[in-house]
């Protein structure tokens, strides 16, 4: 049929996600005759939208689609862009007919009443389509991938070549392993697709040069590599950018940038010492990298141990209010400045007299000066700051801490 081959062909045109792959071409234009045939059926038996079913090549395309990794919105779009062009023979077929105003006007009614309902009822079942074929495929095609990425993992002897082949992914360079989880439950692998999708978008902000390996361990949780080839660097603000504008139930955890198949093992360990240490605190972090959180990710193992340890440096100052926060924020900055004052200042917006004032109340509630046992005063905040209330005395309760002079590595 002449119409369908137009809109087929316009199809390629404007969407170059579908052109290119023989199979994909052949099920769209299949998919255009059906659509084209069973709309112009309607038109001419007056068939209720409500009594179309399925169609099967439309069916075949969707699932086509999700299997090669091809977005739904190209799936949307055809649709959209098929319709307009569907419309434009039937609005041509009509002004060649020369039919009266009157005619005209009722036939275009019609036509545009139909033609839309059609397409958002069609469109609403394709898109259901695709999403249950995307996530069966996700879970079916990974499941090799992840039986070699176990091994891999677990040390076991590896064939580079044939590892390679198998993941579809190379290891002989610069690697960023993620782990990416919705806390709630999520039934039917419908979270699997949306952590495929948040580490796809991942992956193209921080200019990837390839697709990254992506690997479910169970329908809400996901183990990922970032591949960056020869490049070692990871802006980590652009990484947070992409998990904090993203929807709010992801949570993300990275490890460092590494090389080589020892480099894949070890920036998976270091992504799950710090989802340890994402899970356990409160309130929990959307993203947390482990290189700004090693030291505490470490003592994750024994949080009561961790909880004694914060309380025996900070003193009262652990307590969970908001003038102790106050005081560890600047604390914090002032330690991250040098002990710099004026620095401080700048970077939390004060006076420079608040900030000495601060500083001297915060010596005050923990008993022994900030230069004391510094090392242990920047630890301690790092884990208050990432930990929260997991690792902080409850405010109102029994918080006294018995205050002593000297450092606090000399009070353990």
């Amino acid at each position: 049929m002449e119409i369908s081959h137009d809109v087929w062909e316009h199809l390629l045109i404007e969407i170059p996600q579908v052109r290119g792959d023989d199979a994909v071409e052949r099920i769209l234009l299949a998919s255009v005759k059906e659509n084209v045939a069973t709309l112009l059926h309607i038109f001419e038996n007056d068939i209720p939208l409500e009594n179309l079913e399925g169609l099967s090549a439309a069916n075949e395309h969707a699932r086509r689609l999700a299997q090669r990794d091809i977005s739904v919105s190209a799936l949307i779009r055809a649709y959209r862009i098929g319709h307009w062009r569907f419309l434009q023979w039937c609005l041509d077929e009509l002004s060649r007919e020369g039919a009266d105003d009157v005619v005209s006007a009722a036939v275009n009614r019609r036509m545009l009443k139909v033609s839309f309902g059609y397409i958002d009822s069609i469109t609403e079942h394709v898109i259901e389509v695709y999403r249950l074929e995307r996530e069966r495929w996700l879970l079916s095609r990974h499941a090799v991938r992840a039986a070699r990425v176990r091994c891999i993992l677990a040390g076991e002897e590896t064939d580079l070549d044939s590892a390679e082949s198998a993941l579809g992914y190379r290891l002989r360079q610069h690697h960023l392993g993620l782990v990416a989880w919705l806390p709630g439950l999520t039934g039917g692998g419908a979270g699997l697709v949306r952590l495929d999708q948040l580490t796809h978008r991942i992956a193209k902000e921080l200019d990837c040069p390839a697709s990254p390996l992506f690997i479910p361990r169970d329908e809400g949780l996901a183990w990922a590599w970032l591949p960056f080839g020869a490049h070692s660097e990871v802006s980590w603000e652009r990484l947070s950018g992409v998990v904090e504008s993203g929807e709010p139930s992801v949570q993300v955890c990275a490890g460092s940038v590494q090389r080589g198949i020892e480099g894949f093992r070890s920036t998976n360990r270091e992504a799950l010492r710090a989802q340890e240490l994402a899970t356990a605190a409160s309130p929990g972090h959307r993203f947390t990298a482990y290189s700004q959180v090693a030291p505490v990710a470490l003592m994750c193992k024994n949080l009561p141990d961790l909880r004694t340890w914060v309380g025996r440096v900070l003193g009262p100052l652990a307590v969970d209010d908001e003038q102790c926060a106050q005081l560890r924020e600047t604390l914090h900055d002032f330690l991250a400045t040098g002990c710099n004052y004026t620095a401080t200042a700048s970077n939390e917006i004060l006076h420079k007299n608040t900030v000495h004032y601060r500083i001297r109340k915060a010596e005050t509630i923990m008993g022994h000066s900030v230069r004391a046992g510094h090392t242990d005063l920047e630890v301690a905040l790092l884990a208050v700051k990432y930990l929260g209330s997991t690792v902080m005395q409850p405010s109102g309760g029994d918080t006294k801490v018995r205050r002593r002079g000297g450092s606090p590595r000399h009070r353990r």
